[in-house]
């Protein structure tokens, strides 16, 4: 299994997209429309499935007053062998239609997701990671039996054990985390306030709709501008309203013709983010390489130029040819930086400057104008 994870300099540029939102949501049972799909179709699912919460009374206050809970009947199934047989029935459909990079997000709380779980490596799907969403708004438990249930857990997996290619945003993630790597447990609020959809008697639309905030960290976590993201049970439109503001195409399937019609709603109003919010994070292995030697060659460094650290401790002397020389020491900007620090290794680009009339300028900067250039071609 490969993925890349690496990431440019600040300096790199960023890859250029054409945004073309595309949306449609079918009305009609997910197993069957997605039958007509294409295999090798898609490239990120997120599935919010029944509960199956298995209710045996309605559920109160202290006071005796009713508590909103998921009874609707596309959440009730006769057993666990009938909500299995459901669960393998829709992970096979999403498995034909998607790329053999894509991956698959499933959410659920304690009653439905470990059975989903065990299901999908049943099925060859590869867990990636499980993440937590802990609700910083919990509904409270009234009874006073349990724990209050504070998160529900969401599963990503590869199509299978050898998916390649599969994305993970992972340095665009890091560095909208302060530069600390993202981690596992999401701390998210509920749905409320002006985001829930209501009816025109001021109850919700849907028991369960979840907060744009989660599926935008789902979606900028492990998709890109472009990609087609199905939602196998589309409800109120949420995965659709983020990936049109993502600049995602999209596909929802819903029975409930209620909900569709709230979700084509919501989505027509979203407004995309620019382009230029929306770029991908460009990996140093997906940016052009540029020899050292190439900035002798455009004028940018001439042979003769001292380099120095940032601390001006060490020199060295460009060379014609491209190589730099320290002392009677002559190779490449990494090994000549290595020997300068008495190391195994060292990234020449981000170790080397040249001295300016307005200060020490990074090579590595130099290198991203050339960059710059290469993509505008």
């Amino acid at each position: 299994m490969v993925v890349s994870r690496r990431g440019a300099s600040a300096k790199a540029p960023r890859t250029k997209f054409e945004s073309s939102f595309d949306a449609r949501i079918v009305v009609g049972d997910c197993v069957a429309e997605m039958s007509k799909l294409p295999s090798g179709s898609v490239d990120l699912v997120f599935a919010d499935p029944p509960y199956n919460l298995q209710l045996k009374g309605d559920l109160k206050r202290p006071d005796e007053s009713h508590v909103d809970a998921v009874n609707n009947d596309w959440d009730k199934f006769s057993s666990f062998a009938a909500y299995d047989d459901f669960t393998r029935a829709w992970l096979l459909a999403c498995r034909r239609i998607m790329k053999p990079s894509a991956t698959l997000w499933v959410i659920g709380s304690y009653h439905n997701i470990f059975r989903v779980g065990a299901i999908m490596q049943d099925l060859g799907f590869w867990v990636l990671n499980d993440i937590v969403w802990r609700k910083t708004n919990p509904m409270p438990n009234f009874r006073g039996r349990r724990f209050t249930n504070a998160h529900e857990t969401m599963i990503w997996a590869a199509r299978d054990e050898k998916a390649k290619g599969y994305t993970f945003n992972y340095e665009a993630l890091k560095a909208a985390n302060e530069d600390v790597q993202a981690r596992s447990d999401w701390l998210i609020p509920l749905c409320t306030g002006d985001e829930r959809l209501k009816g025109e008697d001021g109850k919700k639309v849907h028991p369960t709709q979840k907060p744009e905030g989660l599926l935008a960290r789902v979606l900028l976590s492990s998709s890109k501008p472009g990609d087609l993201v199905i939602d196998p049970f589309n409800g109120t439109g949420t995965t659709g309203a983020v990936a049109k503001r993502l600049g995602r195409r999209y596909i929802g399937f819903e029975r409930d013709r209620t909900y569709a019609a709230a979700a084509e709603a919501r989505i027509a109003a979203v407004e995309p983010l620019p382009d230029a919010t929306l770029a991908p994070f460009m990996t140093a292995r997906e940016a052009p390489r540029v020899a050292f030697s190439e900035l002798i060659e455009r004028g940018m460094i001439s042979p003769g130029t001292r380099l120095v650290d940032s601390r001006k401790r060490h020199g060295a002397l460009v060379r014609a040819d491209g190589a730099i020389m320290l002392g009677d020491k002559v190779g490449s900007i990494h090994r000549i930086g290595a020997v300068a620090q008495g190391s195994g290794a060292c990234n020449g680009w981000t170790f080397w400057h040249i001295e300016t009339n307005k200060g020490l300028r990074l090579i590595d900067e130099l290198r991203a104008e050339i960059r710059s250039e290469m993509a505008a071609l």
